[in-house]
């Protein structure tokens, strides 16, 4: 990760705004999920404990909780 990513991280994280570039990649729960599509279709993609597809919307990882980080 370049340093002016790593630099942006907490800002982005302390004001609960989620990345908007495709294939961003963030953790929620233990899980990764990775964003696809663009525009009004845009979901996170991921899977569950069972390793099933769970697809979730902005506000389902706004509500959930989310990170940049696996930690």
């Amino acid at each position: 990760m370049s340093a002016s990513a790593e630099a942006a991280t907490p800002d982005a994280d302390a004001a609960g705004e989620l990345p908007t570039t495709p294939c961003s990649v963030v953790w929620s729960g233990g899980h990764s999920f990775v964003l696809e599509g663009v525009g009004g279709r845009a979901r996170w993609a991921g899977v569950d404990d069972r390793g099933r597809a769970r697809f979730l919307t902005d506000a389902d990882l706004q509500r959930r909780g989310w990170s940049h980080s696996r930690g």
